[in-house]
């Protein structure tokens, strides 16, 4: 067993994480780390929200400013860094870059942080490369099984004015993805609530349900295969695996979703390709630029492997 010790980091609060005790968020995001620890450090107030001491039980909200100091954390030597050519992956998935935003292409598989068993993400992995930079922040998130844009921020007035445009919808994002099945004409729209919840091996999943948070997708048809169609994706509102459930729950799940999928269907699939990855991919968005006031659109071109299979199945 090792050591080695996280640097401070600023997480601005999101709608993704409002509402949870701060005991309880802290030891989701830091497994490694033990609860007598991170009940210490919340008791001697070195972790701080709006620069206030704080109780563990208080509960996050949208907004909160919460830093969290060097915590030392274990690990095992074999799990502690990227292959060598993960370096030369994210420089060359960079997107766009300034002195106040990062923006890359982040590719399928790769977490966006570290937890669940992983001690390296795209965030931990761009404080490596990135060494003068001493704030790095991912400014949203998205699965690991995604590919596609993924914004970081390297100012911590970047990070607030694109969470501020986050809340106020002014942050458009648009996703590609594959689904089975042909895709009924009317259904442009799902707006099913949404809710968290553990199942029997605690791992999350996302239901439909009429108590979950209110949840907006919409959907253009791009083109329909024989057993297949290419949808263009806009999210409304930003849950967690929103596109993911609201595709399945009518009954056409992204092709190779392991959690909201159909196996079956996807071993068709696999027969004719060596490509299982998730395939769907954040292809665009468009915000205001935090610092000069223009607006961006960043495209994010689709990688091989999800190009490779919308030619075998034509």
């Amino acid at each position: 067993m090792k050591y080695k010790i996280l640097p401070v980091s600023i997480i601005y609060i999101n709608e993704n994480m409002i509402n949870q005790r701060l005991d309880n968020f802290m030891h989701s995001r830091f497994k490694n780390v033990p609860k007598s620890m991170i009940y210490r450090i919340i008791r001697t107030g070195k972790i701080r929200i709006n620069k206030k001491r704080i109780q563990p039980y208080y509960k996050l909200k949208i907004g909160d400013m919460l830093r969290i100091p060097p915590i030392k954390i274990s690990y095992h030597a074999k799990n502690t860094f990227f292959p060598v050519d993960y370096a030369k992956i994210l420089l060359n998935s960079i997107l766009y870059e300034d002195n106040d935003l990062l923006i890359i292409n982040k590719p399928s598989g790769i977490a966006v942080h570290g937890g669940s068993g992983l001690n390296f993400g795209v965030i931990e992995y761009f404080r490596k490369l990135r060494p003068l930079n001493t704030f790095i922040e991912l400014v949203h998130r998205i699965d690991r099984e995604t590919s596609g844009v993924l914004m970081l921020a390297k100012k911590r007035m970047s990070l607030a004015s694109l969470h501020e445009q986050l809340r106020e919808q002014k942050i458009k994002k648009e996703y590609i993805a594959l689904v089975h099945g042909l895709w009924p004409c009317h259904i442009n729209k799902i707006t099913e609530p949404l809710l968290k919840t553990k199942i029997h091996n605690k791992q999350k999943k996302v239901l439909v349900d009429p108590i979950g948070k209110p949840s907006q997708t919409y959907f253009t048809i791009k083109k329909k295969f024989s057993t297949s169609t290419l949808l263009s994706i806009t999210p409304k509102t930003g849950r967690t695996h929103q596109i993911r459930v609201h595709t399945s729950y009518i009954g056409h799940p992204i092709l190779f979703d392991k959690r909201y999928g159909k196996n079956r269907l996807d071993k068709n699939i696999t027969n004719k390709t060596n490509t299982n990855r998730l395939l769907l991919h954040s292809s665009t968005v468009n915000f205001i630029h935090p610092k000069n006031g223009k607006k961006l659109c960043i495209k994010a071109p689709l990688d091989i492997d999800f190009k490779t299979i919308l030619n075998t199945i034509i």
